[in-house]
């Protein structure tokens, strides 16, 4: 028991440790200019977007291709999400919304036979026709900024 306790107590202080290093690390640039809220009419229906990405994943992630019960993906969460600049050239094409989001969960690496966890990250465009997605490259998990 007492082995356990130590090994707890340097896990939360690593942890901690982890926290104060990564608190230092800041996203490059200035596209983030605040987190997406649901509730702005600007971006009606990304969530709806972002639900037909989970399903898309589910569809042909290699992580979600397990057949039995303990290998399906599971706990998907939107790690963060963030708007993005929009530039006059964006405007020109009809551009009112762009969004970077990361989502995140749990799968089955069928390789190497261990659960194993996911990640993707996707800008959406909105123009008067809805939302696209198109991949995005790595961002800061905190603050969807660019990597």
């Amino acid at each position: 028991m007492t082995m356990r306790m130590a090994a707890l107590a340097a896990l939360l202080i690593l942890g901690g440790a982890l926290s104060s290093a990564l608190a230092g690390c800041s996203p490059s640039g200035s596209s983030v200019t605040n987190a997406a809220q649901a509730s702005d009419p600007r971006f009606a229906g990304l969530d709806n977007e972002i639900l037909n990405w989970r399903k898309e994943i589910i569809a042909t992630d290699p992580l979600c291709q397990g057949q039995t019960a303990d290998q399906k993906c599971e706990s998907f969460e939107v790690a963060c999400k963030a708007q993005r600049t929009v530039t006059p050239a964006d405007q020109a094409k009809g551009v009112t919304g762009k969004v970077v989001a990361m989502i995140t969960w749990n799968g089955f690496d069928q390789k190497f036979k261990h659960p194993q966890s996911g990640t993707q990250v996707a800008e959406f465009t909105k123009t008067g026709s809805g939302w696209t997605r198109a991949p995005h490259k790595s961002v800061y998990m905190q603050s969807c900024g660019d990597m």
